[in-house]
């Protein structure tokens, strides 16, 4: 089996100061891609800033040999999106790979959350990958190739006192989608990866299980995703403890309730085991395959 490389690559990490992003950044250096480490260095809920945390994983990076620079912006803003793509530009010439892995928590019950947690959490997690992403996909498209890699979660399938990630992180699954519609045409291809892992953000809330988490278990999936090797889009994958699977999205068969006629809800709970049935699941690449599903009922014989 090949080798898989990223000589000529370059490659973005948001949140790289540690954790997974650093992670990331280390393992598609060493594989020869040229990285931005991007970290604004703020605590776990998004306050302060320190550049150390950056200039401490480039540090690693160059001190084996490695191409890297830094940058300190936030993601929450388009005007630190765009800088940060720009000091790729700057720096190598272009921007071949996105990993969106920048995070922070604000976690209270639903009741207790302030609209300030909410809003905060949003803006890192689901505007600032629009921020970054956006200018990126712009040098990518005129360049014929891209890899994007967002970093939703396995809280998208609930987890109490994180409805503010929960909905950001699910936010992310949307973009990538269409990210993944939208860029195939000029090569670029788009990915979700779900990670579980011990890092500052959850061990505590992990307890002694997280033992079982290294991030460096997690990385192996993020730079398949992120490589020439990798040529599918669309992919929700969870890593987890060197465990790794797909997460989908399905749609099922049915129930159709025919040509002309208008159910009523007494008709939807009398055919709710057919509803909900796993029986045929489809998983769609794109709303078209749903309409293509929806024209199998309505094109078949009465």
């Amino acid at each position: 089996m090949t080798e898989i490389s990223f000589d000529g690559r370059v490659a973005i990490v948001t949140g790289a100061g540690g954790g997974l992003g650093r992670t990331y950044a280390l393992d598609l250096a060493a594989r020869g891609a040229a990285v931005v480490v991007n970290d604004l260095g703020g605590s776990v809920d998004g306050k302060g800033g320190d550049d150390s945390a950056a200039q401490k994983v480039v540090d690693e990076i160059t001190a084996q040999g490695g191409q890297a620079v830094p940058n300190y912006d936030s993601v929450a803003t388009p005007e630190g999106g765009e800088s940060i793509v720009k000091t790729a530009v700057d720096a190598f010439g272009k921007v071949d790979v996105v990993i969106n892995n920048a995070g922070i928590l604000r976690d209270k019950s639903f009741l207790k959350m302030e609209w300030s947690d909410l809003q905060a959490v949003i803006d890192v997690h689901l505007m600032g990958a629009f921020y970054v992403s956006k200018p990126a996909f712009a040098v990518m498209k005129e360049n014929g190739y891209g890899r994007f890699v967002f970093t939703a979660s396995n809280a998208t399938f609930g987890n109490f006192g994180q409805t503010n990630y929960s909905a950001a992180k699910m936010a992310l699954v949307g973009l990538s989608n269409t990210l993944s519609v939208e860029g195939a045409r000029a090569g670029i291809l788009s990915n979700v990866i779900m990670p579980v892992a011990k890092t500052r953000m959850t061990e505590d809330l992990l307890g002694d299980f997280a033992n079982y988490l290294a991030p460096e278990l997690v990385t192996p999936m993020v730079t398949y995703l992120s490589s020439e090797a990798c040529t599918t889009a669309h992919g929700n994958y969870s890593a987890a403890g060197g465990r790794y699977a797909a997460v989908n999205w399905a749609l099922g068969q049915g129930w159709y309730a025919g040509a002309g006629v208008t159910p009523t809800a007494e008709d939807i709970q009398a055919h709710l085991d057919q509803i909900t049935s796993t029986d045929g699941f489809i998983v769609p690449q794109s709303t078209t395959d749903e309409i293509v599903a929806l024209a199998a009922h309505f094109q078949a014989p009465a």
